[in-house]
């Protein structure tokens, strides 16, 4: 009776970090302006460092946010909160 053995590679391999995916400007496929925390829109600016926006999405600020609708589900978000971080309820989001 044989047994079986898992094959074993015999070179090297390459670890592959996921980098987020982000927009650069006006090629995005998405039209909406995001609620993001103003500090982190201002170092964004500043840096060219990617936002992460309410509703998860990572980008580069770079349009003018008031020609565009808000994204419903920040907007959602942000009318659950308090201003401070905190649901209503007062539990932290």
């Amino acid at each position: 009776m044989s047994t079986l053995e898992p094959e074993r590679a015999t070179g090297t391999g390459t670890l592959i970090e996921e980098v987020p995916q982000t927009s650069h400007g006006d090629g995005d496929h998405e039209r909406f302006a995001h609620y993001a925390d103003k500090n982190k829109i201002m170092e964004s600016a500043l840096s060219g460092t990617p936002v992460v926006a309410l509703c998860g999405k990572v980008w580069v600020p770079s349009r003018d946010p008031k020609k565009y609708p808000v994204c419903p589900l920040c907007k959602e978000i942000w009318e659950g909160m308090d201003g401070k971080g905190k649901d209503k309820g007062g539990k932290d989001k």
